[in-house]
């Protein structure tokens, strides 16, 4: 067991520096694409881009399992909300793989029957709905600390809240501002919820720009991308700094 561990997470890592040189190739050639004597140099990028992407595929297969283990663990979890979005998106997040292996395989012309368009439109519904579903834990998690940082200010049973009396004050009279003051607070300081959120965040201007969601455009995505790709490098780097199932 140890020996899968270590080699899912492996894979995840090595998946995450790909990712990260991919996107930051984008972001690059979408800064520069409009210069005149940079087309060698945009066409350089974009071959990269694409090296990059079609290497990621070599990590698809430990990706898939480590989701499926992932779904297997939420499922114990004790807390209802935190146990179904996780399963959910784990569980989504391998059809995502499964579909996109679909796809690697039209590319190489093993399956050369297989509509592409519908594969790929497949794909990006389930890594947005996986990441929905983890957007709705952030925001599950975030709305507890929030109700726990008032409710310990009014009994004054948390002396880490009581040291904040005046920000907590802003929330009950403050509106919008104590409101967003108190989230500052609480994501500030709980450093492993804040990365969770900004990744997933960041992980949606992807499958918002492809199903036409919200369209943005190649830096945009690139920027969120090499974000995102920091974010994960970082954590499994820190295993501390990683949001616990």
């Amino acid at each position: 067991m140890e020996g899968f561990v270590d080699f899912t997470n492996r894979s995840q890592g090595r998946d995450q520096l790909f990712r990260a040189t991919q996107y930051t190739c984008m972001l690059l050639s979408y800064l520069i694409e409009r210069k005149a004597d940079k087309e060698k140099l945009v066409m350089k990028l974009k071959q990269l881009e694409s090296s990059m992407s079609s290497g990621r595929k070599m990590f698809r297969l430990g990706n898939m399992v480590h989701a499926l283990v992932a779904a297997r663990k939420t499922t114990q979890l004790p807390d209802v909300v935190p146990r179904f979005c996780l399963t959910a998106s784990n569980l989504t997040r391998a059809l995502y793989f499964v579909c996109d292996a679909v796809l690697w395989l039209k590319s190489i012309g093993l399956q050369p029957d297989v509509d592409k368009l519908k594969w790929r439109n497949w794909a990006t519904k389930c890594y947005y709905f996986s990441l929905l579903m983890n957007l709705a834990r952030d925001w599950y998690e975030i709305s507890w600390r929030l109700e726990q940082a008032v409710q310990g200010e009014k009994t004054k049973e948390n002396s880490f809240w009581d040291k904040h009396n005046q920000e907590l004050n802003c929330v009950r009279c403050g509106g919008l501002h104590g409101f967003l003051l108190l989230l500052f607070q609480i994501l500030k300081r709980h450093p492993p919820l804040l990365l969770d959120l900004v990744k997933n965040l960041c992980d949606l201007s992807g499958p918002l720009d492809t199903l036409g969601i919200c369209k943005t455009n190649p830096g945009v995505i690139g920027f969120c991308g090499v974000l995102s790709s920091l974010v994960g490098i970082l954590t499994l780097a820190s295993p501390q700094l990683k949001l616990k199932q």
